[in-house]
């Protein structure tokens, strides 16, 4: 990884004041050659930039180091132009795709919407030249979630639909996945029963994975996080009076089961109990879930996570009279203006 790209990106997040000529200092840096010949040395960089980053994203959030990872993701292209052995260049471009995934889904997070189109459609590109069916049901699947995030759960799923293609080629982790992202799709349209059908699917396909089986980039979809999908995708039919008893147990399970390497997805899904309870349950017991889901986001710098923290504000407003959902509201307000 190039360090110099790292801590340009770094101080670019305050960059103003004493930063600024900090920064100016790092505008002569060389920028790192191109070798004439890439080879597994390379190719295995490239894996290990992917894997660092991502864990970093899980961790922190996509917003801190945005400006590192698309400038890794820059030179990691370059190398698709260098000589290269015919034994692995496959191994070169799902190397490359998975970064570019990495750094589509961190923008995805930091809301910037048409950069992470871009980086998912040239993780997307890799995949296919490298002829390989798991990267790219990971692709499609994050191309799904921005979808359905950003108002359109028609595209979200018509993305799911062409990761399940070949699904025989994926494995059951994988395609809890992706029926967990096509239930959440389905409950947006208001879909129900195929919404239901579905996690009744992804269940099924989950309790066949074998994690030794999957690739690197699945190694964050544990039972915690089947727990959260699926717990989310159930989340828009429990506001409508359905299945709330088993949103809730599977939020729930999310947040009990996410390790501290995960905590942007144990606050969020902390976050969706938290609104859940406080529209259909005791909202004495949702600030609760919401204060804690706050001790989490505290440590993250997430768009995504924030915005479920004003939806956790608004569903509170129509219980502005108990203490414990005041002083939920005020915490709120006080993370937001920090994010």
């Amino acid at each position: 990884m190039k360090r110099q790209d790292f801590l340009r990106a770094a101080l670019g997040v305050t960059a103003t004041g004493a930063a600024a000529p900090l920064i100016e200092l790092l505008r002569t840096i060389e920028p790192t050659p191109v070798p004439s010949l890439v080879g597994a040395a390379e190719i295995e960089q490239i894996r290990t930039a992917a894997r660092e980053f991502s864990t970093w994203d899980h961790t922190y959030g996509g917003g801190l180091v945005r400006e590192a990872v698309g400038a890794q993701l820059r030179y990691a292209v370059s190398l698709l132009n260098a000589r290269c052995a015919e034994k692995y260049r496959a191994d070169l471009q799902s190397a490359v795709g998975f970064l570019g995934h990495t750094a589509g889904f961190m923008a995805f997070d930091a809301y910037a919407h048409g950069d992470a189109r871009s980086m998912f459609r040239l993780a997307w590109t890799c995949a296919e030249e490298a002829g390989d069916w798991h990267l790219r049901g990971k692709v499609l699947s994050s191309m799904a979630r921005q979808a359905i995030w950003c108002g359109d759960p028609d595209a979200g799923l018509t993305f799911i639909e062409l990761a399940m293609v070949r699904s025989d080629r994926l494995t059951a982790t994988e395609r809890a996945m992706l029926n967990a992202a096509r239930a959440r799709a389905l409950a947006k349209l208001q879909r129900v029963e195929e919404a239901i059908r579905a996690v009744g699917q992804a269940d099924e396909e989950f309790s066949h994975a074998s994690p030794e089986d999957d690739p690197p980039w699945m190694a964050y979809y544990d039972a915690a996080q089947h727990s959260g999908d699926t717990g989310h995708s159930l989340f828009d039919l429990a506001l409508g009076g359905r299945f709330v008893s088993e949103a809730r147990s599977r939020l729930q399970a999310a947040v009990d089961g996410h390790t501290e390497s995960y905590v942007r997805s144990r606050a969020i899904s902390g976050i969706k109990l938290a609104s859940l309870t406080m529209a259909k349950g005791d909202p004495a017991e949702a600030a609760s879930f919401g204060t804690a889901a706050l001790v989490d986001a505290g440590h993250i710098r997430s768009r995504r996570a924030a915005d479920d923290l004003r939806e956790l504000a608004s569903f509170a407003d129509s219980h502005s009279g108990a203490t414990e959902v005041e002083e939920l509201r005020s915490r709120i307000g006080s993370t937001l203006a920090s994010v």
